[in-house]
């Protein structure tokens, strides 16, 4: 076999050339291209504090409404103000997910400014689940998943619902990954 670089005779199976050191066998492109496992949402318990809150400013509203002496102006201003909390919530737990390739871990996050990191599942160190009270009465935890890489970077999946079933999904695309 010759070196495409410099012409001298390679040695046979050699994966670089005696003489100049360039790659004499290519490695062929993967057949498997990567493929999604899971998109991961927060729960919507994770929201509950603000779903109170634009549910009490409804009530309020339709409260000062219907009232025969209420200021009517300030009810529907409640009111709309309240559908509108609504809306920003769905709107934040849509743009708020994680998700699970063959290949990586992706974690996306903003509404008007977004930020996405990425982890290759060969680089995980570890994957913690932990779960309050509160989370384990409401079937939901968090898992965080540090790299290998670095000793800082680390993913948190909050509230999220079956926290044991989406590490274990983690482990086994992490160990298919090193196969």
């Amino acid at each position: 076999m010759r070196c495409v670089q410099c012409g001298a005779e390679a040695a046979q199976g050699a994966a670089f050339c005696s003489r100049c050191g360039a790659r004499v066998l290519e490695p062929r492109p993967s057949a498997v291209r990567e493929y999604a496992l899971s998109r991961i949402l927060p729960s919507w318990w994770h929201f509950t504090r603000d779903i109170a809150i634009a549910t009490i400013m409804a009530g309020v509203g339709v409260a000062m409404m219907a009232a025969p002496k209420g200021d009517t102006r300030l009810g529907l201003i409640l009111t709309v103000a309240a559908a509108g909390v609504f809306g920003l919530i769905a709107l934040a737990r849509s743009y708020t997910s994680w998700s699970l390739t063959s290949d990586r871990l992706i974690e996306r996050r903003g509404i008007l400014a977004s930020r996405r990191r990425e982890m290759e599942l060969a680089d995980v160190r570890s994957i913690e689940v932990t779960r309050s009270l509160m989370q384990r009465m409401l079937g939901l935890g968090n898992v965080m998943i540090a790299s290998a890489a670095s000793a800082e970077f680390l993913i948190r999946l909050t509230d999220i619902p079956d926290p044991e079933k989406v590490a274990e999904m983690l482990r086994q695309a992490r160990l298919k990954r090193l196969a």
